[in-house]
């Protein structure tokens, strides 16, 4: 892959015809990647499918696909029939999501999300290298022991030849656990809210960490920022989209106690800062909680700015580590957005 991809996020609340319209035209001004995001929302699978038949060279993933609304296998099934659909163009995003969409949404328990991940990554690479599948875990067993089920269960492996017996794996991961886990298994990593100057005070330890528990068949770890993108002289409102976005996360998103978001700030050394937005937005005053934010929380987890500022942004997330740059753009109409992937593009070279 190249050293710096550039890549292009849709949202899962965004309008999907409008995304399909102009992923072509992004193809053509240089964007190597395009992910779907997935929450409570239209499935991203469907919707990769769909991209897959329209374009020719970008790479096409998934950003997430939580685990617990899937069995292992049908990850695995999901994985290899996209990358066949894209003439092996995917690239299987993963997490855990967190217990209030998994448990509200989904009905199921949300339960070791870790240990899970980790039997997932394992399933899927014996599917995909298709290895009768005889799997005894901790959270998974497959086929399913007698006495759960009729005792007719067997192993099986997948029917089709997977274009790629290695689909490359990215995770969702925040906490340091996480992270470690991640930088060991995984062949990229996934985090949000990506603030490059407290990078390493936050994950530089869990890191490092898997790092040396990594297989050297892995290869380096694709390290994703994932962020807003706005480039031009006056910012004010698309800064101010995403400060009630962040606000939204570290305030909203999660029980007091259970926000993996309040818990980063917190990481990244705003501890006041963080328990003052996560009060704030949690009693109905979001306009406080957004004011309240740490400007270098908002500004430097953005790609917003003039194309100097942006080109800055860009210097230190390469000096932090990251490989992988996807954009959410911002701009109001398609030519801007056109436009100012371009000069992105460029700045990355």
């Amino acid at each position: 892959m190249p050293s710096t991809r550039l890549g292009v996020v849709f949202d899962y609340a965004d309008d999907f015809t409008t995304n399909a319209a102009e992923v072509t035209e992004f193809e053509r001004a240089g964007v190597d990647l395009v992910t779907v995001a997935e929450a409570y929302s239209f499935d991203a699978v469907s919707q990769l499918g769909y991209l897959a038949a329209i374009t020719s060279t970008m790479t096409l993933a998934s950003g997430i696909l939580p685990i617990f609304s899937r069995t292992p296998a049908l990850l695995a099934m999901t994985a290899a029939g996209l990358d066949s659909v894209s003439r092996g163009r995917f690239e299987l995003g993963i997490g855990s999501s967190g217990a209030q969409v998994i448990e509200g949404f989904h009905g199921v328990p949300f339960s070791a999300p870790l240990g899970r991940i980790r039997e997932n990554v394992e399933i899927c690479r014996a599917i995909w290298r298709r290895e009768r599948l005889d799997f005894r875990g901790a959270h998974y067993t497959i086929p399913l022991p007698t006495s759960q089920g009729r005792g007719l269960g067997k192993p099986l492996k997948i029917i089709n030849q997977p274009v790629r017996e290695a689909i490359p794996i990215s995770i969702a991961a925040l906490t340091p656990k996480a992270v470690a886990q991640a930088a060991e298994i995984a062949d990229g990593w996934l985090p949000l809210f990506y603030l490059p100057e407290k990078a390493d005070a936050a994950w530089g330890a869990a890191l490092a960490e898997g790092r040396a528990r990594r297989s050297p068949d892995l290869g380096p770890l694709d390290v994703t920022a994932q962020m807003p993108f706005y480039l031009g002289d006056h910012p004010d409102r698309a800064v101010e989209a995403y400060r009630q976005n962040v606000a939204l996360y570290v305030g909203g998103m999660g029980a007091r106690g259970a926000n993996f978001y309040n818990d980063l700030a917190v990481g990244y050394g705003f501890d006041d800062e963080a328990a003052k937005v996560q009060e704030l937005y949690l009693t109905g005053r979001k306009a406080e909680a957004a004011a309240a934010l740490p400007e270098q929380l908002v500004s430097g987890t953005a790609l917003i700015g003039t194309e100097g500022e942006v080109r800055a942004r860009v210097h230190a997330l390469l000096a932090s580590g990251v490989t992988t740059i996807s954009v959410k753009p911002l701009a109001p109409s398609r030519g801007e957005r056109i436009e100012q992937l371009e000069a992105l593009r460029a700045i990355l070279g």
